[in-house]
C-alpha cells in the first residue's frame, strides 16, 4: 500500500508540478517585457574612493529604492521619467536628480569617511574586500531569494568548498555545514561579532536558529584560519552573521511558504523606522513546520528576533534578544541497510520498539527538545572620522532534553536495585528517559578601532564564562525498582572559562601594496565533574594557552587586480565528547598558507585561491557517531590539505550572468594505523574522511528586470571517504544535483509596497544521494576460534528526492 501511495505521488508529481512552474515562469516571463524600462546603477565611495556598503538608495518621496551591496555597489530599474535618487547614510542625505531615457550610471561620492556603526558590530571578526583573507560575502537580498523555510546551511551549499547535508533530507530540522572538509566543531561562528559555537562541544546547532536568515543583514563565511577575534579560534572557517540594520523608514512583512513533505514557514517582521530620528524598533516572529523527507523526521521550530536601537551621528546603541524552541523527531540513526537504502531509503529506525505481542512499533515522541534564548547588548561610539569603540554584551540560556523508548534496559546502568517478585528476580526493563541539557553562557566584547589613510586597526578583547549542567531522568519505567519519577540517574558539570585579547591592523605602505596583522592569544580553562550518561566518572581539569599570529600582503596591481599571500597559525582545544572518548586527546594545531588573485571589472569577476593546511594532532572524524548522533573525533598525527579554488561571476549580458565555483583538493592523513583482522597494520598515506577532492557549483541567472530573477543552482560532491582507512565499504558515492530558484516582485500603490512571489524546486532531476554517513569497525573473535575478523559497518543518510516551496511575502 506504502509504494502504491508513493507511485501515485511520484506520477503526480511528474504530471502536474513541472508544467505548473513552466506555466509561471511563461506567465511571469511575458509580463516582464511588457513596458521598457532603464537601469541607473553606479557606486557609493568616499573620498579615497572605498566603497561604502548599507547606504540606503531611494526614489524621493516614496519607498522605493534598494541598498549598496557590500562593494558600494546598487542597481534600479525604472521607466522612462525624471527622477531624484536621496543616499542616506549617517552623513546628511544626499540627492541626485536626472533624466532617464537609457541606462544610466550615477556614481556618489562622500565627502567625509562615514563608517557604517552597524558594521562595528563584526568589524572585529571580518575582513575587506582586499585582505589577504579568502572569503565569501552573502547579502540579505541573495539570503532572501531562497529563503522558504530551509536553514541557513543549505542556503549556503552553493559557495565555494561547502557540503551541506540535514538528517531528515528536506533543509528542515538538524543540518550540518562542512567547509574544505572540515566539520562544525572546527568552524567559528559568530553573531554580532558574539560567539555562538556551543563552547563545550565547540559544534553549532542551527536548528536552534530556525529562520534566522529572515534577520541577516549580511554575511561573510571566511575559509582557512581567517580572523580569530572573539571566541574559539576559527580552524579552518568562520561564518560571521550580522542581524538586521536600522530601517529608514516603517515597513513590514508578511511570508507564508509551503512545499513539499507539509513543509510550511509563516513569518511576521516589521520596523518603526526612526522614531524621531533616533530611535527604532523592529522584530520578527516565525514559525517553521515540516514531516521531513526520512519518516516521522518532524520538525516543529519557533523563533523570534527583536531589536530596540537608538542612534545619532556617532552612537548605536542595540538592545537585541533572539531565539525559540525546537522539536524535532530524531533521524540521527540513519540507515544501516544497505537494502533499505535501495528500496525504503526514507525508513526510520528512531523510536523503534517491540511491542509485548511482538510487533514492531515506533515510539511517538522519541524528540529532541530544546530551547535557547539570546540576549545581546551592543554599545557603538565613534569619536572622530578615525576612532569608534565597540562594547557588547550577551548571555545565552540553553536548556532542554531529547526523549527515548529503550527496550531490556539493565537496572545497573541507571543505579536501580534488582527486584524480587515471587521466586523471579528482575534485572532490566522497559523504560523512557530523558538526557538534559542546562547551561548559560556569558560574553563581555570589547574593542576600538582606529582609521585613517594608512592604517585600519582594531584591538581588543573578550571575556566568556559557560557553566553547563548534564543529567537524565527517568520519566517511566515498566519496573520502576527503587526510582522516582524526575530523579537523576547522573549527573555533570562543565565550566569553561575563555579569555582572549587580540590585535589586528592593515597598513597601506603605498597605493599597491599593504600589509596585513593578526594576533591572538587565548587563555582557555575547562573543568568537569560528575557522571557521563553512561554513569561513567567524568572529570577534566585542563588548562590552555595559544597563540595565534596571522600575517599577509596584498598588491594592487591596478584597480581590476590584486593578489594577496598570508600565513596563519591556529590552534584548538577538544571538546567534551573528545575527552569522553578518549581522555589523552590532545589539542590540534594548523598552519594556513593562502596565495590568491582577485579580478573585479563591469562584466568579469574572478577569484583564484591556492591553499596549504599543516596540521599537527588535527581531530578528524572518525566517521563513527556516538549513540546520540554527535560525531567521534581522533587526533590524527600529521596530515595536510592541499586545494585550489576558483570562482567567477560573468556577465554575459544585462539579463544573463554566470557564477561557476570549483575547488580541487588532496586532503590526506601521512600515517594511518589500523587494527585489522587482528593485526595493527600500516596503511601509509590515506584520505582524510570527509574530504572529497572535486567539489563545484554553478549559477546561471537570468534577470529580465529588477523585479524578476531565474536561477538555475547545481552542486557537484566528488567521491569522500567516511573513514580515514580508504576503505571502499566506507565511500560515499559522488552527486550532482540542481535547484530552480524563481522570483519575482509586483510593485503595488496600496496598502502593500509589493509583493514578493518565489518558488524552489530541489533536485529537479530526482537524484538518489546521499551527502553524508558514518563509518565503524569492530573485532569479531568468536565465529572462528583463534581468529580475529573486522567487521565492517556502514550508515547513511539519504537526501530528499524533487521537492518544491512555494511563497509569498507582503510589504508594506
Amino acid at each position: 500500500m506504502k509504494n502504491l501511495f508513493n507511485s501515485q505521488k511520484v506520477l503526480f508529481r511528474q504530471k502536474f508540478q513541472f508544467p505548473f512552474f513552466l506555466l509561471l515562469f511563461s506567465a511571469i516571463t511575458f509580463s516582464s517585457f511588457a513596458q521598457q524600462t532603464f537601469t541607473v546603477s553606479g557606486t557609493v565611495s568616499i573620498d579615497d574612493n572605498e566603497p561604502v556598503p548599507g547606504v540606503s538608495v531611494l526614489l524621493k518621496g516614496t519607498r522605493t529604492g534598494t541598498q549598496t551591496d557590500l562593494n558600494g555597489k546598487y542597481q534600479l530599474s525604472l521607466p522612462e521619467g525624471q527622477y531624484t535618487l536621496v543616499y542616506s547614510y549617517l552623513t546628511k542625505p544626499v540627492e541626485r536628480s536626472f533624466d532617464l531615457n537609457s541606462d544610466l550610471v550615477l556614481n556618489v561620492q562622500f565627502d567625509e569617511n562615514p563608517q557604517l556603526l552597524d558594521e562595528v558590530l563584526v568589524n572585529a571578526v571580518r575582513v575587506d574586500a582586499t585582505s589577504p583573507i579568502t572569503h565569501s560575502n552573502v547579502t540579505k537580498e541573495q539570503l532572501a531569494k531562497r529563503n522558504l523555510g530551509q536553514d541557513i546551511p543549505v542556503l549556503l551549499g552553493y559557495l565555494p568548498s561547502v557540503v551541506s547535508t540535514t538528517d531528515a533530507g528536506a533543509g528542515v530540522g538538524y543540518t550540518y555545514i562542512r567547509v574544505r572538509g572540515i566539520n562544525a566543531q572546527s568552524t567559528n561562528v559568530t553573531i554580532n561579532g558574539i560567539p555562538y559555537n556551543d563552547a563545550e562541544s565547540l559544534g553549532t546547532f542551527w536548528v536552534n536558529l530556525s529562520d534566522f536568515a529572515s534577520s541577516v543583514e549580511s554575511l561573510q563565511l571566511q575559509r582557512g584560519v581567517g580572523t580569530s577575534a572573539n571566541g574559539s579560534g576559527a580552524f579552518g572557517a568562520s561564518i560571521n552573521v550580522l542581524t538586521d540594520a536600522i530601517s529608514e523608514e516603517a515597513n513590514g512583512e508578511i511570508s507564508n511558504s509551503f512545499g513539499s513533505f507539509n513543509t510550511r514557514k509563516h513569518t511576521v517582521k516589521f520596523s518603526t523606522g526612526k522614531l524621531n530620528d533616533h530611535f527604532e524598533v523592529a522584530g520578527r516572529l516565525s514559525n517553521i513546520k515540516s514531516d521531513g523527507y526520512v519518516d516521522r523526521a518532524s520538525s516543529d521550530l519557533k523563533s523570534y528576533f527583536l531589536q530596540a536601537s537608538y542612534v545619532d551621528d556617532n552612537t548605536l546603541i542595540k538592545a537585541i534578544t533572539f531565539g525559540g524552541q525546537e522539536v524535532t523527531y530524531q533521524s540521527w540513526n540513519g540507515l544501516e541497510d544497505k537494502d533499505l537504502l535501495e528500496n525504503d531509503r526514507t525508513f526510520n529506525t528512531a523510536g523503534m520498539y517491540t511491542d509485548e505481542n511482538g510487533v514492531t512499533q515506533f515510539y511517538d515522541k522519541e524528540v529532541d527538545n530544546y530551547r535557547q534564548d539570546h540576549y545581546q547588548l551592543h554599545w557603538n561610539e565613534r569619536f572622530s572620522n578615525q576612532w569608534s569603540t565597540n562594547i557588547g554584551l550577551n548571555y545565552t540560556k540553553g536548556s532542554g532534553y531529547f526523549e527515548q523508548y529503550k527496550e531490556d534496559q539493565d537496572f545497573a546502568d541507571y543505579d536501580l536495585e534488582e527486584l524480587a517478585i515471587g521466586s523471579e528476580t528482575i534485572t532490566t526493563t522497559d523504560l523512557i528517559r530523558r538526557r538534559w541539557l542546562d547551561n548559560n553562557f556569558y560574553v563581555v566584547n570589547a574593542n576600538a578601532n582606529y582609521k585613517d589613510d594608512l592604517i585600519d586597526m582594531t584591538f581588543g578583547g573578550s571575556y566568556s564564562n559557560y557553566d553547563g549542567d548534564h543529567f537524565g531522568e527517568i520519566i517511566w519505567a515498566q519496573f520502576p525498582s527503587n526510582s522516582n519519577i524526575r530523579e537523576h540517574y547522573y549527573e555533570g558539570n562543565g565550566v569553561k572559562n575563555d579569555l582572549s585579547m587580540f590585535s589586528k591592523a592593515t597598513f597601506r605602505l603605498n597605493g599597491e601594496v599593504s600589509l596585513y596583522g593578526d594576533l591572538q592569544l587565548r587563555l582557555v580553562d575547562y573543568k568537569t565533574t560528575g557522571l557521563t550518561s553512561d554513569r561513567a566518572p567524568f572529570n577534566v581539569d585542563e588548562q590552555y594557552t595559544f597563540f595565534n599570529p596571522k600575517a599577509g600582503i596584498t598588491y594592487k596591481m591596478n584597480e581590476a587586480n590584486n593578489f594577496y599571500f598570508s600565513y596563519a597559525r591556529a590552534n584548538r582545544e577538544p571538546n567534551r565528547d573528545d575527552f569522553e572518548n578518549n581522555e589523552t586527546v590532545k589539542p590540534e594545531q594548523l598552519n594556513d598558507f593562502e596565495l590568491g588573485w582577485r579580478h573585479t571589472d563591469e562584466s568579469f569577476k574572478f577569484n583564484v585561491n591556492a591553499y596549504y593546511m599543516l596540521y599537527n594532532e588535527q581531530l578528524v572524524l572518525t566517521g563513527n557517531i556516538d549513540n546520540v548522533g554527535n560525531p567521534i573525533r581522533t587526533n590524527s598525527g600529521g596530515s595536510y590539505r592541499l586545494g585550489l579554488e576558483i570562482e567567477a561571476a560573468i556577465k554575459l549580458s544585462n539579463q544573463f550572468s554566470i557564477q561557476p565555483n570549483l575547488t580541487l583538493s588532496s586532503n590526506k592523513n601521512d600515517v594511518t594505523v589500523a587494527s585489522i583482522d587482528g593485526e595493527l597494520l600500516d596503511l601509509g598515506r590515506t584520505n582524510i574522511s570527509f574530504s572529497p577532492e572535486v567539489v563545484a557549483a554553478n549559477a546561471l541567472v537570468f534577470q529580465p528586470n529588477e523585479n524578476l530573477q531565474m536561477s538555475l543552482l547545481s552542486k557537484y560532491v566528488g567521491d569522500q571517504y567516511m573513514g580515514n582507512t580508504d576503505s571502499e565499504a566506507s565511500k560515499l558515492k559522488s552527486y550532482f544535483v540542481s535547484d530552480f530558484n524563481i522570483t519575482y516582485e509586483i510593485p503595488m500603490n496600496t496598502v502593500f509596497k509589493s509583493i514578493v512571489l518565489s518558488g524552489l524546486v530541489n533536485n529537479i532531476f530526482n537524484k538518489k544521494y546521499v551527502s553524508n554517513g558514518y563509518y565503524y569497525t569492530y573485532d569479531d573473535d568468536f565465529s572462528v576460534p583463534g581468529e580475529v575478523t573486522t567487521i565492517e559497518g556502514t550508515g547513511y543518510y539519504p537526501q530528499a528526492t524533487t521537492n518544491f516551496l512555494i511563497g509569498a511575502t507582503l510589504k508594506f
